[in-house]
């Protein structure tokens, strides 16, 4: 066996993990399973008592410090987790902590830091930004580094974690899928993993954004990223570790990179199958399995992923519940232009059928032609296709929009504002029940002379869906329209008057 693993072998075996650490369970991903058709296992580093991994690491390196470097006090760079890691472990230990953390860290973070005694700073963009001050800090200050990532006690703390899932699963094991960002968790992993059974593959998963490892490794040298994206901002990292680098290089057999949608596709699986919320770094390991599985058409084969982290912005769910279903292929999204004519509407929504819609965003804008914004619930990017077919053979242009980001991050949410063409209309907030079916109901009872000129809609999850909408309705038909109203049965509100609605839309 290479003497280094040999070493770290020794290391990881005696590493000092658990006076802080739990063993955390491994989970079969039952729901997960079943629609991979593979044997899918969570290894649930997200249960540990700071929602992540890195306590592993941080805790056996300050174990192993004298008492006269304890008493100097230590300094650390980190993003969230590990700083989180290194407070707790310095409250156990009894010494001073210093945190720094970029600005971009989500606040729930730092938050919990200070909550464990830590005494956070926080400096730059990234975790390359702080690491840089932390390491001033070191000198000037007489602290002792904690490296989140690139020390051979940090590295055999996190490689507890693969001792943990062989004792865990005994039998045969295909896959272990880990998220990497400077590469501790992976070079621990892949060390202990690959000398006690070297015939399980170990993938690692980066973002598109933040892939310094994967570009590294290709290169055959470090490669300093000039940015990173902060969506995954436990991953986020220019510059990877050169003792990370060189036992990722040697010891882990493929790597995958995946995009801020499946990310949050991931992090809806982990959902359906724990009722945990991960993190996006948390998330890699799950995001990456669905597409090695995917790219290789594999069935029948026992996976594991490590969910390494759950620290979630509350704030940041409303993103990941829009990206979702798009990483998913679960939802479609078109731009449909329609002739602008009485009817034309109607038969757009006989294409659309039964299918449930996401979201429909319409504002009347040209004499000819409208454009409609549409999201529909699909089950594969192939139905995506048919729909978009099936909009052309109806006369319909549509453009699929699933992968262009100005639609998703913006466009959808801006549809509207003010026009000319809008006479005669009133705005109604609409509740409808949600299910298929529904809007071709209020569109039936619809008298035929009256146009719509607005149509707003977004599924929200709910039992009813909320939906705006303006209706051109001369003066004359308005003991008909309330009438129309009625029979409906739907509950709602008359904004026409509305101060919001003449300021913006009007």
């Amino acid at each position: 066996m290479n003497p280094s693993l040999v070493e770290y072998l020794r290391r990881i075996l005696t590493a000092r993990v658990y006076d802080v650490a739990v063993e955390s369970p491994l989970e079969l991903a039952s729901r997960l399973s079943s629609r991979l058709k593979n044997q899918v296992w969570l290894k649930r580093e997200d249960t540990q008592p700071v929602f992540s991994f890195k306590l592993r690491g941080a805790y056996n390196k300050m174990a192993n410090l004298t008492p006269a470097e304890l008493a100097r006090g230590v300094v650390c760079a980190s993003a969230g987790n590990h700083a989180q890691g290194v407070a707790l472990s310095a409250r156990r230990l009894g010494c001073r902590a210093t945190i720094v953390m970029p600005v971009t860290t989500p606040r729930l973070k730092s938050d919990a830091v200070r909550a464990l005694g830590g005494e956070v700073v926080l400096h730059g963009d990234s975790y390359s930004d702080a690491y840089g001050h932390a390491l001033q800090l070191e000198l000037s200050e007489g602290l002792v580094f904690v490296h989140p990532f690139d020390d051979p006690a940090v590295i055999a703390g996190q490689g507890t974690i693969g001792m943990e899932i062989l004792r865990q699963h005994q039998h045969a094991i295909d896959a272990v899928f880990v998220a990497i960002g400077g590469g501790g968790l992976i070079s621990g992993v892949a060390a202990y993993i690959k000398a006690v059974r070297p015939e399980i593959k170990i993938i690692g998963v980066q973002t598109t954004d933040s892939d310094a490892m994967i570009q590294s490794v290709r290169a055959g040298k470090r490669i300093q990223l000039p940015d990173v994206g902060l969506f995954s901002d436990g991953t986020a990292v220019k510059l990877v570790g050169e003792e990370t680098f060189r036992l990722t290089s040697e010891l882990v057999d493929d790597f995958i990179t995946v995009d801020t949608d499946a990310v949050c596709a991931a992090i809806k699986d982990a959902f359906e199958d724990t009722r945990s919320v991960l993190e996006p770094a948390g998330a890699l390991g799950i995001a990456g399995m669905k597409q090695y599985i995917a790219k290789r058409n594999l069935t029948g084969k026992t996976l594991v992923a490590i969910t390494c982290g759950a620290n979630m912005n509350f704030d940041r769910l409303r993103f990941v519940a829009e990206r979702a279903e798009a990483g998913e292929a679960r939802e479609a999204l078109f731009a449909v232009s329609i002739p602008e004519e009485r009817g034309s509407f109607k038969r757009m929504c006989e294409v659309i059928g039964q299918r449930s819609v996401t979201e429909f965003s319409y504002r009347i804008s040209d004499d000819r032609e409208a454009h409609v914004f549409v999201g529909l619930v699909t089950t594969d990017r192939a139905e995506a296709a048919s729909i978009a077919d099936a909009f052309i053979e109806a006369g319909f242009n549509a453009i699929d929009l699933v992968d262009d980001e100005l639609s998703k991050e913006h466009v959808r949410h801006m549809v509207g504002g003010r026009s000319r063409n809008a006479t005669d209309e009133r705005l109604y907030r609409f509740q409808f029940p949600e299910r298929p079916g529904a809007l071709m109901r209020f569109l039936s009872c619809m008298h035929p002379d009256w146009n719509i000129s607005l149509f707003h809609y977004r599924n929200q999850g709910a039992d009813y869906g909320r939906i705006l909408v303006g209706i051109q309705v001369p003066d004359r038909d308005q003991p008909l329209f309330q009438q129309f109203v009625q029979t409906l049965g739907y509950p709602c509100i008359d904004e026409t008057h509305n101060r919001v609605y003449r300021l913006f839309l009007r």
